[in-house]
């Protein structure tokens, strides 16, 4: 969020009542949509050179392979980013940290919110630094302050959920073996599962599953406890363990994510299983969300209304992910016998026969990419061109050498037409950049209605879709935008 706001010059303070960045992790994963937002920020690049890209999926039963989908060929129609990441969140909230920090942003560490109250027109917040208490006057108040939020207890909002019998495990090793070397697995076995994924250091793995029972009660629990099922179901050489922790997964989603001037992101807002990757990714897009509309509302070019969309595209999100993934985890977590014979012989052989599908491999990688979000029943989202509908993320697609999301790196609306530009709808349009690329046959494709014109947003969703090059259609959208929506109101 404050990478954003900097880029879109908007003025903010940060703070942390940590001394530092973490120095452990939980988040690995970092998925294609994430990647996405960073390329529009300039990031991406970097970033990727900080982790390992893994291409491939592969399912183990008894140590044996008996599945493998590859990501690269799934999603290479789909996003510029064809895979999935590896980078620990540790060394990405540092990177993310030196970038914040070259863009002349210093983070306030070991400053502490105690308390604040809401006004008509300001947040008055109490903060804590190491020398003294200061009270702080701003337009707006956002707490990404995780799973014990300061600022959601302050909004008194309900963290409703619950959380799983099972006690989780992470560990980072070096290890040698076939399923160190092989990029991201996971091993089933009636008892349980490993899911081993890889670190940029050499000969480093993260390992990740479930205590086994007869060590869930133990007052401190170590590598020790669960080296047996992790060699058993890998075949892992464990040579040594960097770090090791283990924890609870809680599921709930906060009752409300706003009030009219204070807002929820990533953790305090909502907090589910691991499954997926999706945690730290979806926290991530929370942020994106928040603060373009922030940065208009703040520029004037935006009315206040705008900001009443974020609850509604993000908590129902929300809502669908905490569905989602707690499936996914009863799944492949389950300790009754049917489960447990389910993950251990069903689950292999019915994904095997799922691989050999590309249009379910597809969708695969559409859900755990992120790249199918959408926003279709927010009242930002109006019209429908060729099978486009306002509310979707961008389609991806290429032109020659070029591509329609690097446009997106201006952080404002801009208008897309693919196939001819009409100069008159070009004239009448001063105010915003317009985008034309020649229309192809993957254009056609992927649902774009040729010659139709398609309003987007700062953050790369489509805002206005509309058959037609009709300049008034954009216009009265627009005036929306800036001076209030009646859903918004």
């Amino acid at each position: 969020m404050a990478l954003w706001l900097k880029k879109s010059g908007v003025p903010f303070r940060i703070i942390d009542k940590n001394s530092k960045p973490g120095e452990t992790s939980r988040a690995l994963a970092v998925q294609a949509r994430t990647l996405e937002f960073y390329r529009q920020l300039g990031i991406a690049d970097d970033l990727i050179q900080q982790g390992v890209i893994a291409k491939q999926l592969i399912l183990r039963r008894a140590g044996k392979v008996a599945a493998i989908a590859k990501f690269g060929a799934l999603g290479k129609d789909i996003s510029h980013f064809a895979y999935l990441l590896f980078c620990s969140q540790d060394i990405h909230e540092t990177f993310l940290c030196a970038v914040l920090k070259k863009m002349g942003v210093e983070i306030e560490r070991e400053t502490e919110l105690l308390e604040f109250t809401e006004a008509s027109d300001s947040v008055v917040a109490k903060i804590k630094t190491r020398e003294k208490e200061e009270v702080v006057q701003a337009e707006y108040l956002c707490g990404c302050d995780g799973a014990h939020s300061v600022v959601r207890h302050g909004i008194k909002a309900e963290f409703a959920g619950g959380s799983y019998s099972q006690i989780f495990f992470v560990a980072d090793v070096i290890a040698t073996g076939e399923v160190a070397d092989g990029g991201l697995q996971v091993s089933l076995s009636t008892k349980d599962f490993c899911i081993v994924m890889p670190i940029k250091s050499k000969g480093t793995i993260r390992l990740t599953g479930i205590v086994p029972p007869e060590s869930e009660n133990k007052k401190e629990i170590t590598y020790e406890d669960v080296a047996q099922s992790v060699q058993k179901n890998t075949g892992l050489s464990v040579k040594s363990v960097n770090w090791f922790s283990s924890y609870r997964v809680h599921h709930r989603v906060a009752e409300k994510f706003q009030t009219e001037r204070v807002f929820l992101a990533g953790d305090a807002g909502h907090i589910h299983s691991p499954a997926g990757g999706q945690g730290m990714n979806t926290g991530i897009g929370d942020a994106v969300n928040l603060a373009w509309k922030l940065a208009e509302v703040f520029k004037d070019r935006a009315h206040s209304s705008v900001l009443k969309s974020y609850e509604i595209e993000r908590q129902a999100f929300a809502h669908v992910l905490i569905k989602s993934t707690d499936q996914a985890f009863k799944i492949i977590a389950s300790r009754s016998w049917i489960g447990s014979l389910f993950r251990a012989y069903v689950l292999p052989q019915f994904f095997a026969f799922l691989t050999k599908f590309k249009f379910i491999l597809t969708f695969m990688f559409r859900t755990v990419s992120q790249t199918r979000i959408q926003y279709h029943s927010s009242f930002l989202s109006e019209g429908t061109a060729g099978k486009i509908r306002a509310g979707d993320r961008l389609p991806w697609v290429h032109a020659n050498a070029d591509d329609n999301h690097s446009y997106l790196s201006s952080l404002e609306w801009q208008i897309h037409v693919y196939g001819s530009l009409d100069q008159s709808f070009k004239v009448e349009l001063t105010d915003f950049a317009i985008h034309q690329m020649p229309f192809s046959q993957e254009m056609k494709r992927k649902g774009f209605l040729e010659n139709a014109a398609y309003l987007i947003r700062p953050d790369g969703y489509v805002a206005l879709a509309i058959p037609s090059q009709n300049s008034a259609a954009v216009k009265n959208y627009f005036n929306k935008v800036q001076n209030g929506f009646k859903s918004g109101v």
